[in-house]
This record gives C-alpha cells, structure tokens and sequence, in this order.
C-alpha cells in the first residue's frame, strides 16, 4: 500500500523571506490586493488596528522613501507566499501553463519541485496565483498570453523560428503541467458555441488551438515528462476525432501516454475526484513520457486508488459553522429552481438543483462549475428544508426559514482541496464572483497530488539525467 497523499497544502502562510524595500513590498502587494482586501486580509490575522486610511498613509510614506518599522514591514510580509520548504534545494524544475490557480502546480510542488515558468491569461486569477504560490523573483516568470511565447498568432513565423523563441523564454524543465482550456471541447462549450453558430474544438479560433501551443512547447523543449489535464468529454468530443488527433500528435512528438490503448468505460485515465473529496468531478489526465528516456515502464494510473486518503472528508465537515445570511437562496430564486426541478422531473429527465445534505457522511455534491456564481443550483446545503411536503407547504413560513444555500467561496476551496478547516488558509483576494469562477475552473488538488506522488520515482530520475548531460556538455541549469 502506497504513502496517502495529505489533504493539507504543504505551503505555509508565514511570513516571505528577504523581503526589505516597504516601496517593492507595497507594489508587490498592492499588485494581487485592492486597499480594501488588503486590509481585510490583515485583520483576518489579527491585525485589527488596520484601516484604509493607515494604510493609504503606509502606502504614501513607503513612495516618499519613508522607512517603515520592521513591525509593519513583517506585518505586510505575512501576506506574502512563503517560499516552499526545499527552497532553495529543488529537486527537480516544472512548468504550469493555464495555471489558473494553481491546481496542479501544488502536487509537483509538495515532492520537491521548483516551479520556473508561469502562463495564465486571467488577471483574477493571477491575483490569486500569486497571493498563495511563491514565485521566485530571480528564477520564475509569469506570462499572460501563451501566444507570445509560442508565436503562434503570427502565422508569418516559421516553426523553426517559434522553437528558437520558445527556448530563449522558457528555461530548461523536467515537467511540463498544463489545464489546456477545455470549453471548446465541454459539453456546455460544445452546446453553446453550437447556439452561437460558431466552430469549436480545432476549428476554433480562439481557444480550440491552445493545445497546438502546447505541442509548440513540448516540441522545443522536449521535457521528459508532461501531465495534461482536460474535461473528460474531451475523450468523444466530434465523435472522438478530436481525442485521435490529440493522441495522434503526442505520439509523432515521440511521447508515450500512460493507458493509452484504455478507451473503455472503465479507462484509468478518468480520474473522478470523489475519491479524495466529496465531490463528483472527472477529469481526464494524459501523462506522457519522452520516449528515448525509457521511463513509462511499469506505470499506469490504474495504482491511483494506492493514493486514496485513508478517510474521505465528509461534506459536512468542509462546510463553516457559520455564514452570512447573503449565501442563503432568496424566496423567489429558491421558488425559481425548485418549480423548474418540478417540472422537468414531470417530463422524465434529470434537470434542476443539486441539493447536499450536510449531515450525511455518504453525500457527494455535484460538479462545481465556473457559473457556480450564477444561482448555485448544482450544490445547495440542505438546512433541513422539509421535502416530503413539498409544493404543499412551500410558502409555509417555518419551511422557508430552511430554505438552501449556496457554497462560500471558502467552502468552494475546501471542496476543491485547496485548503482544509484545520489546514492552511487559502487566499482568496477577489471578489466572490472571481472565486466562485476560479474555483470551478479548477481541478480537485489532492487527486493531482496523488499524480505527482505516482511519478515522483521518475521524474528524479529524469531530473538526473538531465544534470548529467547538462554536466557533460558543459551546460548550466
């Protein structure tokens, strides 16, 4: 039986070292918080005596080249990532594109990786990004738009060229992560672009080529190993055309995908996160690697359930003991969904809310999704709303004391694994709106953690190999 994976987030919130210019510590600060977030993330730890008005003061003293007090200057550093424990002893390098919130990057992370290179086009969840994950100022960079690395909306540029542009940006790595954007290939992405009159998948023109800049990568940089993340509809999207083509491409870059040949109903490949919380959300994972480095032998994701937790969090246990009162459905929202649940249950079909019950050890909420700010209907916390009356005493004033409620974002981030009720406290510094969205675009961090475990072996295997011939070539890192 293989090690469990730690439902916790090994990042610590302490305070970052080496931070000692107040003007470069505002900016860096000011660059993932609003005033207002900020000064709220400084009394959730205590620090009440913070107002806005201190710290517009703070603020204007540090760009009048004022000296802070170290007090404040730690104080503020608090809100920054600490750098991870291996720090600076890495034991192997990695890439996070379409990072998101760095999902994935976590589980690469914990067994000792340095994470180099960044891409994610969205300015909230960069915020996020950066509030919870260190990013070294010396040896990290972030980029927005994947294509200005690729070249690949230049159309005028030669492969050749974009591999030379490639490698001058992206350093050297040993793993190569990327949530390539899965809305073209989604059955709601499908569903819409169909009502729009627009292509999707490969004929997209916007987000269907964004694979395409991640083969551009791999292509040029040639990391020994790479874990690709995607909905897993993507697997029959245009009857499976797309999925061959994927697969189809990966193989002529000289890569092995592990399960490959799996195509069934029972493909180790899906990987359901209802294993590790209890949320209902597959996922499918390509691990891939380079073929003349004789690493796959022996690997298949079939081992994962060896990474299960040996107890599952309850939903009830993620929830907050309290919450504000804006969270609970509105009369009319809450009239809404239950009448729309009433009357497509009359037409046989399955359509209407998810509603969860707290206080069963056995329930597992739906999907969380990206529009999850929207109504919240796919997971609703029961507070005791009296089924089996139904319709009948539906305006009953008692009854609708009861109503449902939505999910917190911090509720979000639990059932996701970014964070658990003992464990570290995930930053959240953007609206709820962002986090509701950000966290529905994200991956369930422990089953991903659980990948990184699995390949652990090899990747520091290939992590040698590559120090060995750079060593022999008369390379640096």
């Amino acid at each position: 039986m293989q090690e469990n994976i730690s439902f916790n987030i090994p990042t610590s919130p302490s305070a970052e070292v080496n931070v000692v210019d107040p003007n470069a510590l505002l900016t860096r600060l000011l660059s993932i918080y609003d005033v207002k977030t900020l000064v709220a993330q400084l009394n959730a730890v205590g620090e009440q005596h913070w107002s806005p008005a201190i710290l517009k003061r703070v603020v204007e003293m540090a760009r009048a080249d004022k000296r802070l007090s170290e007090a404040e200057c730690a104080r503020l550093s608090a809100l920054l990532p600490r750098p991870p424990q291996n720090h600076p002893h890495y034991a192997f390098r990695f890439i996070d594109l379409f990072a998101g919130i760095g999902g994935i990057r976590n589980g690469f992370e914990a067994i000792g990786g340095q994470c180099i290179f960044t891409s994610e086009w969205n300015k909230h969840a960069v915020r996020t990004y950066k509030a919870n994950w260190y990013c070294d100022p010396d040896q990290h960079q972030f980029n927005e738009d994947i294509r200005d690395v690729t070249l690949s909306h230049h159309p005028d540029v030669t492969d050749t060229a974009a591999a030379e542009h490639i490698r001058a940006v992206i350093p050297e790595h040993d793993v190569l992560l990327a949530g390539f954007p899965c809305q073209p290939f989604s059955l709601a992405g499908v569903s819409k672009k169909n009502a729009l009159g627009r292509a999707h998948g490969f004929a997209c023109d916007t987000q269907g080529t964004l694979f395409f800049d991640v083969v551009r990568i791999i292509g040029a940089r040639r990391p020994a190993i790479f874990v690709l993340e995607n909905v897993k509809n993507l697997k029959s999207h245009d009857k499976g055309k797309t999925f061959r083509i994927i697969m189809q491409t990966l193989d002529e870059l000289g890569y092995d995908v592990a399960d490959a040949d799996e195509m069934g109903p029972d493909d180790p490949k899906i990987i359901d996160g209802q294993h590790f919380l209890p949320q209902h959300r597959e996922r499918i994972v390509l691990v891939g690697f380079r073929r003349d480095l004789n690493l796959q032998q022996g690997f298949t994701l079939r081992d994962i359930p060896a990474f299960y937790p040996s107890r599952r969090p309850t939903f009830g246990e993620l929830l907050e003991p309290t919450v504000d009162a804006k969270f609970i459905l509105t009369p009319v929202l809450w009239k809404y969904l239950y009448r729309y649940a009433k009357k497509h249950q009359a037409r046989g079909n399955g359509f209407g809310f998810g509603l969860v019950d707290p206080t069963n050890p056995h329930s597992v909420a739906r999907t969380l999704s990206a529009r999850y700010y929207k109504d919240g209907a796919e997971i609703l916390v029961d507070r005791g709303w009296d089924k089996p009356l139904g319709e009948q005493h539906f305006d009953d004033p008692q009854n609708q004391q009861r109503r449902p409620r939505r999910l917190t974002p911090r509720e979000c981030a639990r059932l996701m694994g970014f964070e658990s009720p003992q464990g570290y406290h995930f930053r959240i510094p953007v609206s709820d709106t962002q986090a509701y969205r950000q966290f529905g675009n994200s991956v369930v961090v422990p089953a991903f953690a659980a990948v990184a475990k699995m390949l652990e072996s090899r990747i520091l295997l290939a992590a040698a190999m590559r120090e060995k011939e750079a060593k022999r070539g008369g390379r640096s890192r």
